[in-house]
């Protein structure tokens, strides 16, 4: 291991290296949430609020954190979620993202505001799982492109963002007039993107993009996406309601994925952690359910998947690991939230990932 990330024992180490590495411009637009950033600073702080009812005397010598998501088994229920630009943080981008959740044997979403096209992510990590995360375009015909490609290039699931009907507005990202640099482009969007604005455009390209997201997108259309994106089982990520999560099995998905969009999108919105409860006793044991958002070290996952979550996804800690050591960084803080997980599971009495649902995690206020 590279010395220098040896000496980085947290996330939050990560982060400040990777600040310095990062443009103020590429750190503030990682690190950003909507309007006043409540809901971001949430996310983080409600895992807090849930305690560890350790056990003692168990024989925890050898602790199983492998997870099964859609029939596909994982060596680690942390996962990688989807975030864009990853070519902002390290040369290599999503490549090497791609390759760090292959070596650590988990599972990476792609995203469609990727950096590199869906296609050489793939051959990157051949035979390694992954899903591709799509939003659903106003030309419903180039949605349906994106959906075939990630079917021909051996993606395993389509993961669809639903709470994005707009664009949330991150107040960082306006004042620094955020725009890709010369030379890099959202690689899998360049056949809708007109040639002078596929390079650092700033808020007209933001404009465009604004204009291409459907607002007009409802339940009514959702079966017809699930139909589109079969065989590959369809995920709706961004769900926060008990109800919405019944709703879209009711039509189709076949897990639901908890998530506030990082805090990005409606400041206010409640924390992950908290949301996870209500969709967990909504969904019962029908599907998965996936949770992100402020997942910090592997306790915060072990709190996550002893509230019910099947899988746990980060995304700020793998852009920190990228640009503060590229490949080699991602890969170590994924080995290091394992790590840690390992370690609070020993701590707690529990030697898999069932027992710790198993009354462990109970909230502060009980």
């Amino acid at each position: 291991m590279d010395p220098k990330l040896a000496k980085l024992v947290t996330v939050d180490d990560f982060e400040a290296v990777a600040r310095g590495n990062l443009t103020h411009s590429a750190y503030d637009y990682y690190r950003s949430g909507a309007d006043e950033e409540h809901t971001l600073h949430r996310n983080r702080s409600a895992w807090t609020t849930y305690e560890l009812w350790y056990r003692a005397l168990v024989d925890v010598a050898q602790p199983d954190i492998r997870t099964t998501v859609l029939g596909t088994t994982l060596r680690s229920p942390i996962s990688i979620a989807p975030t864009a630009y990853h070519t902002l943080a390290h040369p290599e981008g999503e490549r090497a993202t791609a390759r760090a959740a292959a070596d650590v044997g988990t599972l990476y979403v792609a995203s469609t505001l990727a950096t590199t096209t869906l296609e050489d992510v793939a051959l990157a990590a051949p035979g390694a799982p992954r899903w591709f995360q799509l939003y659903v375009h106003t030309d419903r015909a180039f949605t349906a492109r994106l959906v075939e490609r990630a079917k021909a290039a051996g993606y395993s699931a389509i993961a669809f963002t639903a709470d994005t009907p707009c664009l949330g507005r991150r107040c960082a990202d306006v004042r620094n007039g955020f725009a890709l640099p010369n030379g890099m482009e959202m690689a899998n969007l360049v056949d809708i993107v007109p040639p002078d604005l596929r390079e650092g455009a700033g808020s007209e390209l933001a404009r465009f993009m604004a204009s291409r997201h459907d607002p007009s997108f409802s339940w009514k259309d959702f079966e017809a996406l699930a139909k589109m994106c079969a065989p590959l089982p369809l995920v709706i990520k961004g769900i926060v309601r008990g109800d919405d999560a019944r709703r879209a099995l009711d039509h189709g998905a076949k897990a639901i994925w908890v998530s506030n969009h990082g805090g990005r999108q409606l400041d206010l919105a409640p924390a992950t952690a908290d949301a996870l409860v209500d969709v967990v006793s909504a969904v019962g044991e029908q599907a998965d359910v996936y949770v992100d958002g402020g997942i910090r070290s592997g306790t915060h996952a072990l709190v996550a998947l002893g509230l019910g979550a099947t899988a746990v996804f980060v995304g700020r800690p793998v852009l920190w690991g990228l640009a503060a050591g590229g490949h080699a960084g991602v890969t170590r803080v994924l080995e290091l939230l394992d790590e840690e997980l390992v370690r609070a599971m020993r701590l707690a009495g529990c030697p898999d990932l069932a027992s710790a649902r198993d009354g462990l995690v109970r909230h502060r206020s009980r």
